[in-house]
């Protein structure tokens, strides 16, 4: 919701609020409207959080591309030591053995990296689900202040209870989103 729009719901709500029996709907839409700006600006933050996890975890497979790589290299290094006569076999053997300890090496960072990097993704994808949860609400909520609204143009209450429903699931929905694992 736009912050003119907000205001302006705002100003009818407070000529509308004149008639005392449309105060507790002047009062629902105000409080409306500050959860409807707490639940945008906790999903943003959760978005921007979903975002930066994203960029770690793009590090983090990139880091696993560039020790595979080495790997890769230092496999086919190994393989042409294996195909080529050396007239030292002495330094051969040590080369051999250097390029396997390394081998070795680059396969255990290899898994360790790929867990890193699966793990940032499940951080991604749990808190895109939490934002999500949190534009839902948002979502709601506006639903919720704008039906509600209507309830002051109508002078039927039925849109105030159908606003308060809407509101109360848009509630929901953000609370929801903290009980996400």
């Amino acid at each position: 919701m736009e912050a003119n729009e907000a205001h302006e719901l705002q100003e009818h709500a407070e000529h509308g609020a004149h008639d005392t029996s449309l105060r507790p709907v002047a009062f629902t839409m105000s409080v409306l409207a500050v959860l409807v700006a707490i639940a945008t600006v906790l999903g943003h933050r959760t978005h921007t959080e979903a975002v930066l996890l994203q960029n770690k975890a793009t590090d983090q497979w990139n880091e696993y591309q560039a020790k595979k790589i080495r790997s890769y290299n230092t496999s086919l290094e190994a393989d042409l030591l294996g195909v080529v006569n050396l007239a030292d076999k002495d330094k051969a053997a040590k080369l051999a053995k250097s390029y396997a300890d390394h081998q070795a090496k680059w396969n255990d960072d290899l898994k360790e990296e790929q867990e890193k990097a699966t793990d940032l993704e499940k951080e991604v994808a749990l808190a895109e689900r939490r934002a999500d949860r949190f534009d839902l609400g948002e979502a709601l909520l506006e639903i919720g202040l704008v039906v509600t609204s209507v309830t002051l143009l109508t002078r039927t209450r039925l849109y105030w209870y159908f606003g308060m429903g809407f509101a109360a699931a848009g509630i929901l929905s953000a609370i929801t989103a903290f009980l996400v694992h």
